[in-house]
């Protein structure tokens, strides 16, 4: 009888790579470009969307001052490392450039690398599960340190489909993949989302890297399977 290849669900900040990244150099960046190329796009269709959204939410209504409210707010929720659907799409956007530009590149852990090839090569479909946007996840990956790794996935969910530590969320990521949760392994750094993906039925691997988290957590795994490097991941 042929077996179901196991699905790998996959996280990224602490998990494919580090939170260092993130958080030192692509969230520095948003905010210090984010109010020019809000100024020099905002016409435009993609941009105009998000801007309206944030405004309406905020309920600023004239222009001008609708626009700077929004960009206000939005880098507000930069400071507040909110994970705002509409601040999430403009990030991507903006991303886009640096990499473009090659202001960076992202990080992603040698032995994640190497991992997700050897899972790949086996017939494991690869799906990553961030907050950050499916558009900001693609150009993530397109231009990490190790090259173009975007053949390696199959697909991708952002919070679009539901938070992260949501039950709900894992259930339908399941439904949408068209397997069962027992077929999925999810791989995260965060305790909380593998709770609600383990509720769902999914199974669940906590990524304790030593250099996102000094202090290993062997005690705050609360029963989920827990490595330091993707070497350690059996699927």
């Amino acid at each position: 009888m042929k077996t179901t290849p196991t699905v790998i669900l996959t996280d990224i900040e602490g998990t494919t790579s580090s939170i260092a990244f993130v958080k030192d150099v692509l969230f520095p960046y948003a905010r210090a470009t984010l109010p020019g190329f809000v100024e020099a796009r905002r016409h435009e269709p993609e941009i105009r969307r998000w801007l309206d959204a944030v405004a309406l939410e905020i309920g600023e209504g004239d222009d001008d001052d609708r626009d700077e409210a929004a960009v206000q707010q939005l880098l507000a929720w930069i400071d507040e490392d909110r994970k705002h659907t509409a601040l999430k799409a403009i990030q991507g956007l903006l991303w886009r450039e640096g990499y473009a530009l090659g202001e960076y590149r992202a990080h992603v852990y040698p032995d994640a690398v190497t991992a997700l090839r050897r899972w790949k090569a086996a017939g494991h479909p690869i799906h990553v599960y961030s907050s950050g946007s499916v558009q900001a996840q693609k150009l993530f990956f397109a231009h990490s340190d190790a090259g173009d790794l975007t053949p390696l996935f199959s697909g991708y969910f952002d919070t679009e489909i539901g938070g992260k530590r949501d039950v709900a969320s894992y259930r339908h990521i399941a439904a949408d993949l068209g397997v069962a949760p027992s077929h999925i392994l999810f791989l995260s750094d965060v305790v909380e989302e593998l709770d609600a993906a383990r509720e769902a039925g999914l199974r669940t691997v906590l990524v304790d890297r030593r250099a996102d988290y000094p202090e290993p957590r062997t005690a705050l795994a609360n029963g989920h399977a827990r490595v330091e490097d993707f070497g350690a991941i059996q699927p």
